[in-house]
């Protein structure tokens, strides 16, 4: 998942990614025989079922990484109610650190498939989930992908799920705050980079088609005196402005945005990044309307919530963005155990299509056609600011009214 302090759509656009050969089949994966479905000579009714956790415990997302990783450990106490076995199986869980780069990913996969892995999960890097789904399809394991919210992974193919968001549900939690799209004016606030272009695509390809007016403004990444562009943003009078930005410039930014009276004239709409971005918006915080994939407190304190939060913290932890994302994978991964066995990785995956649960973030849904999750997802705004600056919630959006549209079959 490509990410910034205040843009969370990057390189997840809605528009096509190619996909890269992830390499040869495996072979000789046990002494049994190849990963993938049937049972083994080795199986038995208490045998443990392997995990594979291959996520960013280094690199540009290790932050993204130790939320996942903090909330699959509290995600996996809840499942199996402390006993960490699923179906009468012990859960072995191995980690890998792919430091966001794609080849370190497939060479950690390949060899945890070989050394008779039947689930894989973790991916927090776009970039990687891209090449590990069409892994997890030729060796036929399960794969769970975490953070990385690419469209594309959302029927990739029969073994491939994901346990967070997709950017769809981004752009379409944005819309609500935007009430009937048609006929609107949305101004699109970016830098003129692949990170900015692919935001303006999204959101034309999502809110466009929706019957709003979509256009830009962009400014040079290189730029520091953003006034103009404020300026700018300003004098087309839109209904709606969706910033997409990354970098330093962040905090001058929004306060040319707030100087020239943008967050008073427009609703603005930005991306709920992680704790530790809430001070960069300083006093024009409280203008801002945010999208949210989550924050903690945003599932109303329901059980699952409740588990993770507390999970976390015993733990040493702390709660944030992500944190759902492990949470329900390990959700995912035991009632795939439990419902489908320990080794048939096909039955897996049937026992998660079409799923319902309660997860951290409220009601969800694994949609069978082809394997989108189903969420809630929130808007909210910052009160305070600094260092004390803490989201509020707006709204609570139902799984249904951010459903994104069908990908294909995935089965």
């Amino acid at each position: 998942m490509r990410s910034s302090v205040t843009g969370t759509l990057g390189s997840r656009s809605v528009r096509a990614l190619t996909l890269l050969a992830a390499g040869a089949l495996i072979t000789g994966c046990s002494s049994a025989g190849t990963a993938g479905t049937g049972s083994t000579g080795s199986d038995s009714a208490t045998a443990p079922v392997k995990v594979g956790l291959v996520y960013s415990r280094s690199g540009p997302l290790a932050a993204y990484g130790k939320q996942y990783e903090q909330g699959f450990k509290a995600g996996l106490a809840y499942a199996t109610h402390g006993t960490n076995k699923a179906g009468g199986h012990p859960v072995q869980v191995t980690e890998q650190d792919d430091a966001g780069d794609p080849a370190k990913a497939v060479a950690a996969a390949k060899t945890l498939v070989g050394e008779g892995y039947k689930v894989l999960a973790g991916t927090t890097d776009s970039g990687v989930a891209l090449q590990m789904a069409p892994l997890a399809a030729q060796n036929k394991v399960l794969y769970v992908s975490g953070p990385a919210a690419t469209d594309e992974v959302t029927g990739a193919n029969p073994y491939t799920f994901r346990s967070g968001r997709q950017s769809y549900q981004d752009i379409l939690a944005a819309g609500t705050l935007l009430g009937d799209p048609k006929g609107k004016k949305v101004t699109v606030l970016a830098q003129n980079s692949a990170f900015g272009q692919a935001n303006v695509a999204a959101v034309k390809a999502v809110l466009g088609s929706k019957g709003a007016h979509v256009g830009s403004v962009l400014a040079p990444p290189s730029a520091t005196d953003l006034t103009p562009f404020a300026r700018q943003t300003r004098a087309g009078k839109p209904d709606l402005v969706f910033v997409a930005w990354a970098g330093a410039s962040a905090p001058a930014l929004w306060t040319a945005l707030n100087q020239q009276g943008v967050l008073d004239a427009s609703k603005v709409v930005t991306g709920l990044a992680g704790t530790a971005s809430y001070p960069i918006f300083g006093p024009a915080g409280s203008k801002v309307s945010f999208l949210a994939h989550y924050f903690p407190g945003a599932g109303g304190g329901n059980p699952a919530e409740k588990a993770m939060l507390d999970g976390i913290t015993k733990a040493g932890g702390t709660p944030d963005l992500f944190s759902p994302d492990g949470f329900t994978a390990a959700q995912m991964i035991v009632h795939a155990i439990e419902s489908g066995g320990a080794t048939d990785t096909a039955a897996m995956a049937k026992a998660l299509e079409g799923w319902k649960f309660d997860g951290p973030k409220g009601k969800e849904e694994i949609r069978a056609a082809d394997h989108a999750l189903l969420q809630p997802m929130f808007t909210a705004r910052l009160k305070g600011s600094g260092g004390a600056a803490r989201p509020q919630l707006l709204d609570s959006i139902p799984m249904t009214a951010v459903a994104p549209p069908a990908a294909g079959t995935a089965g």
